[in-house]
């Protein structure tokens, strides 16, 4: 994932809302959400997820029991270390086996450097968890609240992400039943930055760091996969809609579950 905003119980009906865009490289072979089995060995689970068929993990996810993953890129420009594990596996580690939240945040710390740059979050129903190898302090619990992240550290203030972040704010102010087909136009967005707008410097050229500043990216080869909201309820009921697009930024697949409590 490549930007994403998230209300942690800060909504009446629901415990958590996610609206996310992953960008990818387009030849870069992925399979649409649906349920598969994370883990290895006694740690396994069906989970529901997209799956990226290059590494074999995935950016976002969740189990049966409504524990939740989501990870990002940190964007530098350190070379990955010969043999560094795939960031995708995080989430299916975590969904794959029955630790808090807290737990799994605590070990992976020991092992985080093996990675490339990333950021994560996790949730186990009492907590939301978020994670950096790139952060001062690795892991840390989140308070309810709206919190927004894109290829930096949470909240980092990248044009594209302060833009999507207030206007998710506003909708949560004005909507007290969300809309998901509102929250998928507001992730559509293809305006990049406006010219009085200071783009990052990730180490990128100009042209491609405004080229990402978008919250919907249209490049030739690298852009907007799919676009991912989910709506969970405390009980445990569920709607999780993925778009999927092409490297023209068209659309070319959609697939909604919607569970109740309980349901698998």
């Amino acid at each position: 994932m490549c930007l994403l905003v998230l209300a942690w119980q800060s909504h009446a009906r629901y415990r958590l809302i996610v609206a996310a865009n992953r960008d990818e490289f387009h030849d870069r072979p992925s399979a649409q959400l649906g349920k598969w089995i994370a883990g290895e060995g006694g740690a396994r689970a069906e989970i529901l997820a997209g799956r990226d068929l290059q590494a074999g993990g995935t950016w976002l996810g969740l189990d049966r029991a409504r524990r939740f993953g989501i990870v990002t890129n940190y964007r530098d420009m350190q070379r990955s270390a010969p043999g560094a594990p795939s960031r995708g596996e995080l989430i299916p580690q975590y969904l794959a086996q029955s630790a808090s939240a807290e737990a799994f945040t605590g070990a992976l710390e020991r092992s985080a450097a093996q990675y490339a740059g990333f950021n994560l979050l996790v949730s186990d129903g009492a907590a939301l968890w978020y994670a950096s190898n790139r952060a001062e302090r690795f892991g840390r619990a989140l308070p309810p609240g709206v919190y927004g992240l894109s290829n930096h550290l949470l909240d980092t203030p990248w044009p594209k992400l302060t833009r999507v972040q207030g206007a998710f704010r506003d909708w949560l102010d004005a909507r007290p039943e969300p809309d998901a087909d509102e929250l998928l136009r507001m992730l559509a967005d293809r305006r990049p930055a406006a010219d009085h707008e200071e783009l990052p410097r990730t180490g990128l050229s100009p042209e491609w760091e405004r080229a990402l500043s978008s919250p919907f990216v249209v490049h030739r080869d690298y852009g907007t996969r799919c676009s991912t909201v989910l709506l969970l309820e405390p009980s445990g009921a569920f709607s999780l809609i993925e778009r999927r697009f092409d490297r023209t930024g068209s659309e070319t697949g959609l697939t909604e579950v919607q569970l109740g409590p309980g349901e698998w």
